[in-house]
């Protein structure tokens, strides 16, 4: 005889036995019946527990525009240099942040996020149960043709939703959205736009409350003879910028920018000065030729002593 019995009739080892494929397990009675004419064997049936899968990609490859591949690299770049003594703080992009266990459909992937109160570790993705229930606080949108419609109504809703706290968005074309840059805060569950605190002249300064900075328009890098032909205007450039101290955050391309011309200026400065002091030491050695005292050539080039003195020795 063949008796079927479900896994919550089963003990815990038993149970921990069947994994989430089925498993049929035969018991023989034999031993634990000796001598009895029946001999029942029992088939213990459990039933697999569904393997839910949260992909890391969608599987389509990225077409990413020039300006929203390089505003979306330069964010995520100068956020992490700006918070890198907050081992608590964790910045990144593009990345799939599922917001619902057990549903892979929940999940929403922004250009840029910084989360507060969690590792700066490395993820392929982000599972919110895994990470004590912690979601972004800012979120910056590099909008473009085709995430106009989310950007400004289907994203917003859902970060509200979510209690992200504060939502930018940017368009590096200045093609889809006027102003090309807006910022909204949270509250009471709805965005309200946050205003500028600089006039547009100025750049437009955005004040991002959570992350202690100032999103502001600048002029691009490049010339503007270097723009496309028969272009009326050149969008404005975002940068970050830290209102303690007015510096713009610079990227890693920038930062060695910087470092090079401020070596150079040194190297340029160190020159000047070795010219300068030579220019001293010939017109110093010229008065001696015509007679003045080592004191008189001292005083009147505001040079040391010791310095004329040297000049006289064979």
């Amino acid at each position: 005889m063949t008796q079927t019995l479900s896994i919550e009739n089963l003990n815990p080892t038993t149970a921990r036995l069947t994994g989430f494929a089925i498993l049929k397990i035969k018991v023989l009675c034999q031993d634990q019946y000796p001598g009895s004419a029946e001999n029942p064997s029992m088939t213990i049936e459990t039933h697999p527990q569904p393997v839910i899968l949260y992909p890391e990609s969608d599987g389509q490859p990225m077409t990413e525009s020039d300006p929203t591949r390089d505003y979306l690299i330069y964010a995520v770049e100068v956020l992490r240099q700006f918070f890198q003594s907050r081992q608590q703080v964790y910045v990144s992009g593009n990345l799939f942040i599922y917001y619902r266990e057990g549903d892979p459909k929940a999940v929403v992937s922004p250009d840029v996020f910084v989360i507060f109160g969690v590792s700066k570790r490395q993820r392929r993705s982000y599972k919110t149960w895994q990470e004590g229930r912690k979601l972004p606080s800012f979120i910056l949108e590099i909008t473009s043709r085709t995430t106009r419609k989310q950007d400004e109504t289907e994203k917003p809703a859902l970060y509200a939703q979510l209690g992200v706290q504060e939502y930018f968005q940017y368009d590096p074309t200045e093609d889809y959205l006027n102003p090309q840059l807006k910022g909204y805060r949270l509250r009471q569950g709805v965005y309200e736009a946050i205003a500028p605190a600089t006039p547009a002249e100025q750049g437009g300064a955005i004040r991002s409350e959570v992350l202690g900075l100032d999103l502001r328009l600048v002029d691009p890098s490049f010339p503007v003879a270097a723009a496309a032909p028969g272009l009326m205007s050149v969008a404005k450039a975002l940068r970050f910028f830290d209102p303690q101290t007015g510096e713009k955050l610079l990227n890693y391309a920038e930062a060695e920018q910087a470092r090079q011309q401020a070596e150079q200026a040194r190297q340029q400065a160190e020159q000047a000065l070795s010219e300068m002091e030579q220019a001293q030491i010939n017109a110093a050695a010229r008065l001696l030729q015509r007679g003045l005292t080592p004191e008189e050539v001292a005083e009147i080039l505001e040079l040391p002593l010791a310095t004329v003195l040297a000049l006289g020795e064979p």
